[in-house]
């Protein structure tokens, strides 16, 4: 499809990189396949952001592109949120699997599983089971970070006060928001068990996350890297990526582990830095912010 629209517009793109950016966020949904390249046909050159059609059709315009969808209001999605109110069952299972790191693997039997097939929620990889692509599980993800919660509202406040300081030049300064988030969940939740942060601390970095880069950026999860004890965490935010491990301390030799893999996960996006979200329940820890060099790369990590 996108060879015959270069043929007729000539836009030079590289067809292979947006064919494979395309696939990343849809895994092959055809409505979604079609409703991307619309929006970068038609849309996102009237954002004003691009000059014509040859800079819509690049990674930035891809990622505007599902930024553009992921704010639209349509039939689609309206269904899936429909569905998960309609079966609760299946908004259990949805919430487990986004936020609470669980494998949950396939089986045939299984009634819940099998409504999530249907509804075309999730898909099955290696025996087990996953949301079915990037767009529905960051709507997903937006859909359950609406909480009616005081405390939740407060932390959000805080993140949209800071706002301002946490954009640089038109680039994200992470490292200040990683600081900014730990003083500030500390202040509102230092008084909560470690159960309760080790099962929502993710979730609420996220929560963080949303107002700073709501309307301009969009972030999703890593679905390799989910479970119970790591999360990567990217957001696309103007064109540039950002990788954030949330990860549950497990001791100093599965730290550096993680440390590795998260530098390893650095070559494969090109990027010289990232960033670690260490939630430490050893009563001796130090909290705060250190630069972690190795090579050519930096990880800030931040220790709460």
């Amino acid at each position: 499809m996108l060879r015959q629209y270069e043929d007729d517009y000539h836009t030079g793109m590289d067809i292979d990189e947006i064919a494979g950016l395309i696939y990343d966020y849809t895994s092959g949904y055809p409505l979604l396949v079609s409703s991307l390249c619309k929006l970068l046909d038609e849309k996102i050159m009237k954002t004003g952001l691009f000059q014509n059609k040859s800079f819509c059709w690049t990674k930035a315009g891809v990622y505007e592109a599902v930024k553009e969808m992921l704010s639209e209001k349509n039939a689609l999605f309206d269904s899936l949120i429909g569905k998960l109110n309609d079966y609760p069952e299946m908004k259990k299972k949805i919430y487990a699997l986004l936020f609470q790191g669980e494998s949950i693997i396939y089986n045939a039997d299984d009634s819940v599983t099998d409504l999530l097939l249907m509804f075309g929620f999730v898909k099955i990889e290696q025996n087990s089971v996953q949301i079915a692509n990037r767009i529905f599980e960051t709507r997903l993800y937006n859909y359950f970070l609406i909480q009616p919660d005081a405390k939740i509202g407060e932390l959000e406040k805080n993140a949209s006060r800071s706002k301002n300081q946490f954009i640089q030049n038109g680039e994200l300064d992470m490292e200040h928001i990683l600081e900014k988030f730990v003083i500030h969940f500390d202040d509102i939740y230092g008084d909560q068990d470690d159960r309760f942060v080790e099962e929502t601390g993710r979730k609420y970095f996220m929560l963080y996350l949303k107002p700073i880069i709501n309307g301009t950026g969009n972030y999703y999860v890593e679905s390799r890297t989910r479970n119970d004890e790591r999360t990567d965490l990217i957001v696309d935010y103007l064109g540039k990526q950002y990788i954030i491990e949330l990860k549950i301390w497990r001791g100093n030799s599965y730290n550096e582990r993680g440390e590795d893999q998260l530098f390893r996960y650095l070559d494969h996006y090109h990027l010289k830095k990232g960033y670690m979200l260490s939630f430490n329940f050893n009563k001796k820890k130090k909290q705060g912010i250190r630069n972690i060099v190795l090579g050519d790369k930096i990880l800030v990590e931040a220790v709460m």
